[in-house]
């Protein structure tokens, strides 16, 4: 299932913004509409298969990494990567001391 059908379900919640920044698997016509709706700029590349690759700012689009980044830094931790926990709070919690931990460790 490609990523935009959960996308779907955060729509509403999404703040104020400028750009959208998002990989291929968010690439669909009524999400680029939604988007725009919203007043916020897509910045998605196309998929392979597509005939017609729409446009984008590739130099924006670069920054993505950053985003990429931040997501790995927590799977860094054991705990989290593997989801030791069975219970959705307690998974929860370890996510936010691990995100405690990085925030801590990066500002000293």
């Amino acid at each position: 299932m490609s990523d935009d059908k959960g996308a779907a379900l955060t729509l509403d919640a999404l703040p104020p913004a400028k750009e959208m920044l998002a990989d291929h698997g968010y690439d669909s016509d009524w999400h680029r509409q939604a988007l725009q709706a919203k007043g916020i700029s897509p910045c998605i590349p196309g998929r392979k298969n597509r005939k017609v690759q729409p446009a984008y700012d590739p130099k924006l689009y670069r920054q993505r990494h950053r985003i990429e980044n931040m997501f790995a830094k927590p799977k860094d931790w054991r705990r989290v990567a593997t989801r030791y926990d069975r219970c959705a709070h307690t998974f929860m919690s370890a996510i936010v001391i691990a995100a405690t931990m990085i925030f801590w460790i990066n500002e000293s």
